[in-house]
């Protein structure tokens, strides 16, 4: 199968996609749905989940073990065929994760607890340990499996892997990628 052609969003088309919705990469049945916190500018123009050249989440996800090669954000299409989807706790669009508000994220985990009742992933990853302990009230959690379930799925928290957390390397994400991935293998997927 051909790669397909990657078009860069001009800087316009860019700040055009302010509150832009990125429709969800989802299916029945998934081994792990990935949840970010929201999409940035540059993936909602261009329709890509963490497309923003700088973002690790694609190369921490190959070198977790997830997928045979590192996938470009235009092949995002390619991750069902591998059990993997993703989501976002807050729909919209933003220039920056801490431009959303409580209330979005709180609607956001409401939210994402009924996707996950309706298309029953058998776990769900969280990237972003401040937004997870903000949408479902946990403050105190931290990175890792967490000892509750999210609608009926077993429940991880990842880093955020996008390029303004400096707090983690790609080699950092991978091995935290590769937690999770062990943790699927061991039970059964």
């Amino acid at each position: 199968m051909a790669r397909p052609t990657i078009v860069r969003p001009t800087p316009a088309e860019v700040a055009a996609a302010a509150d832009r919705l990125l429709p969800d990469l989802i299916a029945p049945g998934l081994h792990v749905l990935f949840c970010g916190i929201n999409p940035g500018l540059y993936s909602a123009a261009t329709g890509w989940h963490f497309a923003r050249p700088g973002n690790r989440f694609w190369p921490a996800l190959h070198r977790g073990g997830f997928t045979p090669r590192q996938f470009d954000p235009a092949e995002q299409t390619e991750l069902l065929d591998h059990g993997l989807g993703i989501t976002n706790l807050a729909a919209r669009a933003s220039a920056r994760a801490d431009e959303l508000t409580r209330d979005e994220l709180v609607r956001g985990g409401r939210e994402l607890v009924d996707k996950v009742e309706r298309y029953r992933p058998r776990w769900v990853a969280v990237l972003g340990v401040t937004a997870y302990r903000v949408a479902f009230d946990r403050r105190t959690a931290r990175l890792g499996r967490q000892p509750e379930s999210l609608g009926g799925a077993a429940l991880w928290v990842l880093p955020n892997p996008s390029g303004l957390n400096a707090h983690f390397t790609v080699d950092g994400l991978a091995a935290a990628f590769a937690e999770l991935r062990a943790e699927v293998a061991q039970t059964g997927s």
